[in-house]
């Protein structure tokens, strides 16, 4: 039985369940809750991190063939998911650099010879699933490049401007690309067509699509369906709306996470800045929507700078919370070695690879994601609960725990030194220190001294 048509009965059963059980208790049906998320998220998402691939810059050589020989490096250090940046053709007409955009794509069934071809991405494919590991690829649905044969093929699934002419998308510096109509139902076959091939013939274990918000929500969800009629595929969105969650998306961007460690860092916040971000997070958005925690990217390596740039004394708290703290963690190619550069976006700049801690942190945290329980991803995982401190402007402390695994963990997320105490007994027991394996036992006396842009994380499994 397809996926699809197994989760919709699973469905149907539930619902007639609720339904019959009501009536039982004489309860009106119409008022009973129903989940927001209707999607099945892959088993194998459950305690997954994420890691994005630029394949121009990963390796030296920028091809699938190289990258493939780093892939036990990538399962060693713990990540599940490969995030590779779109691999197709790139336009000439209106390209930007040397080597172009790879957002901006010439034929959406095609391999851009730079990185290798079908065969070898396949292989690369192959050799990520053999691991264990599951590969997404980086979708641009919403426009193509200005030579994409689609554009003298079918100019009726182009947008128009006031002036009757192709546009880019507007009040954006996106002169490579022009912009697709989606009121088209030709447009919404053939790019559903050209996702499933990808899936079906390549193996691609799902997508990221870029500017998610830009395309029709109904286009998604029926993708979404169609999709999941092949095999359980991870969707992953660049955007940052609760709606994409229901039908279409197993996780969405978070940027409020990202803008609000950069400003605490950069001295325009406190640590109070972030209850006000798991405020909104926890009320507003549905449990099982999974949001994607980053510090860099793609883009915010290439315009903002790097995450010593960014973050610079709170990074290695900004980088634990990440991953402790709810939601999905990424790595961006090149933060594990401690990358010092902007990566060139247009151009070829490949990463100096070298072992650095901040590897090394990642790896014993993803470690410990996949171990306890309590830092799962979506509904398998547990809500963070704040535990008061006496010094809230400056540490922001929490718990995370079920019937069988529990973390507590506090940042001081300032330039001083913080002597605390706590409030309540959430966090009572007895745990083991993340960083030195000691065995403590947390009671209400606990005082905790915490050096500047420091945490403590206390761990029971």
């Amino acid at each position: 039985m397809k996926s699809t048509a197994l989760t919709i009965l699973i469905i149907s059963l539930a619902c007639g369940a609720v339904a019959e059980y009501c009536k039982a208790e004489n309860m009106d049906p119409r008022y009973q809750p129903v989940p927001y998320v209707q999607l099945e998220h892959p088993e194998w998402s459950r305690n997954a991190a994420i890691y994005q691939i630029n394949t121009r810059q990963f390796t030296p050589e920028g091809t699938f063939a190289a990258a493939e020989k780093e892939l036990p490096r990538l399962q060693r250090l713990g990540v599940d998911i490969i995030w590779l940046m779109p691999v197709q053709e790139i336009g000439l007409k209106n390209r930007k650099g040397k080597l172009g955009s790879p957002y901006s794509i010439r034929d959406y069934f095609s391999v851009n010879s730079e990185f290798g071809d079908l065969d070898s991405l396949k292989q690369f494919v192959a050799a990520a699933h053999d691991l264990g590991l599951h590969v997404i690829l980086d979708w641009v649905a919403n426009h193509t490049a200005w030579d994409n044969p689609l554009v003298e093929e079918h100019p009726e699934w182009y947008a128009r401007d006031w002036k009757g002419e192709f546009h880019s998308p507007i009040w954006t510096d996106w002169a490579d690309v022009v912009t697709l109509d989606y009121s088209q139902p030709g447009l919404r076959k053939y790019m559903t067509e050209a996702m499933k091939f990808w899936v079906a013939e390549v193996g691609m274990d799902g997508f990221r699509c870029d500017v998610a918000g830009l395309v029709p929500l109904d286009f998604w969800n029926n993708l979404r369906a169609e999709l999941d009629g092949i095999k359980p595929v991870f969707m992953l969105a660049e955007w940052e709306t609760r709606d994409l969650h229901a039908h279409a998306f197993d996780m969405t961007y978070t940027w409020g996470f990202n803008n609000t460690l950069h400003q605490i860092a950069q001295g325009e916040g406190d640590a109070r800045s972030l209850h006000f971000y798991y405020f909104e997070k926890n009320n507003s958005w549905p449990h099982d929507a999974m949001r994607m925690t980053f510090l860099s990217n793609h883009d915010k390596n290439a315009w903002d700078g790097t995450q010593f740039e960014l973050y610079g004394a709170a990074l290695e708290n900004a980088i634990v919370l990440s991953v402790v703290g709810e939601g999905m963690p990424l790595i961006y190619n090149g933060q594990e070695a401690g990358n010092t550069k902007r990566l060139a976006f247009f151009d070829k700049d490949p990463i100096v690879w070298r072992d650095h801690p901040i590897g090394d942190l990642y790896g014993r945290l993803f470690r410990l994601k996949k171990k306890n329980t309590a830092l799962w991803n979506g509904r398998w995982g547990s809500q963070m609960i704040p535990v008061s401190n006496t010094a809230p402007a400056s540490v922001f402390s929490f718990v995370r725990a079920n019937d069988k695994d529990k973390i507590f963990a506090v940042f001081n997320f300032s330039p001083k030194t913080q002597s605390v105490t706590f409030k309540e007994s959430l966090y009572h027991g007895d745990y083991q220190d993340f960083r030195s394996g000691e065995s403590l036992s947390l009671m209400k006396d606990l005082k905790l001294k915490l050096e500047p842009w420091t945490y403590r994380l206390f761990v029971q499994n």
